[in-house]
């Protein structure tokens, strides 16, 4: 199994060695706080998407008003 180019042993040693930095009290400590950082940038993206999407609707619906607007001019020309 590879994560990020890595096998099994070399994510062992890597998990040993910040068992050895943090020490076993402040490791739920640690975790916790990636848990939450990862989470704030998941919602932070969705936000982005979100924003995205809601731009793409507000052009649509301007697209939409200019053609309206387009055949009606278009309309009153001809009733001329």
């Amino acid at each position: 199994m590879k994560f990020l180019g890595m096998g099994v042993p070399e994510l062992l040693i890597i998990l040993v060695v910040i068992l050895l930095i943090f020490g076993p009290k402040n490791l739920p400590k640690l975790g916790s706080a990636l848990g939450k950082t990862v989470k704030n940038l998941r919602e932070g993206m969705g936000d982005s998407k979100k924003a995205e999407e809601e731009a793409d609707e507000v052009e649509v619906e301007e697209d939409d008003e200019d053609a309206a607007k387009k055949k009606t001019a278009a309309a009153r020309k001809k009733s001329e």
